[in-house]
């Protein structure tokens, strides 16, 4: 992590903030000025209604460290956190919500546990939230089965208070509701040093949340379908064999019961037993299976990052 210009890139998504955005970024400039750190704030705006754009434009004026970008539409958290990082420059990468339920007074510290201290990854844990109850409970009843899933034992994966080393923004792509999976995207790209730090949580000042019920079940299918690539990606047969071979030889199984059972006197037909059924559904499933990941295994050998990997250093 040497020769950056830029010690500190901080990337905030939003939408129809307007209000909260002069003193968001005049509380970082405080933040950053305090410390002596050189620092760039990145704006996203994901297709706000409101006049957060010229507010952006405002301050883009007054303080050369802050720049923009602005979405057509809304396309989404995680379109406009991979767009920040497309454009951060910052040795650290730190990211957080325009809605001042952050506190910019973190900075310092998860710099420090990523330059200092070497982690690869540090998120915030709002141990204390200012959130209605309807909001808490499906959060945490999330974060339990992220846990059980992904492997990555972290109490808050949706925090937006968190920071990364560079070369972490710089080797994950994140698309569609993936930007809660981030510490899961970067541990299956190979950044292992993930912690979490509790951070200050404040009630929201302006405007009204953006959270809708929705995002728990759309949410839940993005965890299964991280948790499918990242382990089966580029070897799809293992899953989708496996488990055909597993359901074919079960209705293997029964079918040759059944007819063993036949031959040794059993007197009503074979197909006047549920069991005969549930035989020929599983050796039907386990064929299809089987193809699917023949299916899936061609593409992937098709695939033009079939031989993309992660390499962290190389000595020639």
């Amino acid at each position: 992590m040497n020769n950056f210009s830029t010690q500190i890139s901080v990337v905030i998504p939003l939408l129809n903030e307007a209000e909260s955005l002069p003193e968001l970024t005049a509380w970082i400039e405080r933040v950053m000025q305090a410390n002596n750190f050189s620092y760039e704030v990145i704006l996203v705006d994901d297709g706000s209604t409101d006049t957060s754009w010229q507010v952006i434009e405002h301050l883009s004026q007054q303080n050369s460290s802050v720049k923009g970008i602005k979405f057509r539409r809304n396309y989404g958290k995680s379109a406009a956190l991979n767009e920040g990082f497309k454009l951060a420059k910052g040795q650290v990468i730190i990211t957080m919500d325009a809605d001042l339920q952050d506190s910019p007074d973190e900075i310092p510290d998860l710099y420090r546990l990523i330059a200092v201290e070497g982690n690869d990854l540090v998120s915030g844990w709002k141990q204390k939230r200012y959130d209605p109850i309807t909001k808490t409970i499906p959060t945490k009843l999330f974060n339990a089965a992220t846990r059980w899933i992904s492997g990555v034992q972290l109490n808050d994966f949706n925090c937006g208070l968190k920071a990364y080393n560079y070369q972490v923004v710089k080797s994950i792509e994140v698309y569609g509701e993936m930007h809660r999976y981030i510490p899961v995207i970067a541990k299956w790209a190979g950044f292992k040093k993930i912690v979490e730090k509790v951070v200050q949580h404040q009630a929201r000042k302006y405007g009204n949340t953006k959270f809708g019920i929705e995002r728990f079940i759309n949410g839940f299918l993005d965890l299964m379908s991280i948790t499918f690539v990242g382990k089966f990606g580029k070897k799809p047969m293992h899953f989708f064999g496996t488990m055909g071979v597993i359901s074919f030889f079960v209705g293997f199984c029964i079918l040759l019961y059944l007819t063993i059972d036949k031959f040794c006197g059993y007197q009503y037909p074979m197909t006047d037993r549920p069991i005969f059924y549930l035989g020929v559904l599983t050796v039907i499933l386990g064929s299809q299976l089987f193809l699917a990941g023949f299916l899936a295994e061609l593409i992937s050998r098709n695939s033009p990052n079939r031989n993309d990997y992660q390499i962290e250093k190389t000595i020639e």
